[in-house]
């Protein structure tokens, strides 16, 4: 099994159509709220983010002797701003896996894979938000370094807040 990452062309029509697939597979996940995409985010999604100038995504493809190139895994990032640190940051908003092949480390190269990005980029730091029952995202996440964002351990642990508008 070979394993290769691209940062996806969002004007690619089958780049466009990976992310879709494994998006929607996310999505479907219990962990990504057991739904389908609907219809209009999953036809409108790759040409607004192609309109996004922080936003890339990477896709993982396998490739088994002989055959097609599968997409597999996928991060959908954004460049954002740390003010305390005056630097670049990276945020995973998605991150999947096939689910036939969680367990073979292919996140933990996709992780090193937006890692090697940031780098490259002159970030600080990568950020995620992950469920509180997400159990094995949040043991894949620790083991490759990740960790609950304090200022102060007095103060505790960060926590990811959001409002629908």
């Amino acid at each position: 099994m070979n394993l290769n990452f691209v940062i996806a062309d969002y004007n690619n029509p089958l780049h466009a159509k990976h992310i879709i697939i494994l998006l929607d597979k996310y999505a479907r996940d219990p962990m990504g709220g057991n739904q389908p995409l609907k219809s209009e985010v999953a036809t409108t999604l790759t040409a607004k983010l192609a309109s996004f100038p922080t936003a890339f995504s990477i896709i993982g493809y396998v490739q088994q002797a002989g055959e097609n190139p599968e997409p597999v895994a996928l991060a959908n990032c954004f460049m954002g701003f740390s003010t305390f640190k005056a630097m670049p940051l990276i945020n995973i908003h998605d991150c999947y896996v096939e689910e036939s092949l969680r367990g073979m480390h292919i996140g933990q190269q996709l992780l090193a894979e937006v890692e090697s990005i940031g780098k490259q980029r002159g970030c600080c730091k990568v950020t995620l938000e992950v469920l509180e029952g997400n159990q094995r995202a949040q043991a894949a996440y620790e083991k490759f370094g990740f960790r609950g964002y304090t200022l102060d351990d007095t103060a505790g642990i960060a926590l990811c807040w959001d409002k629908s508008i």
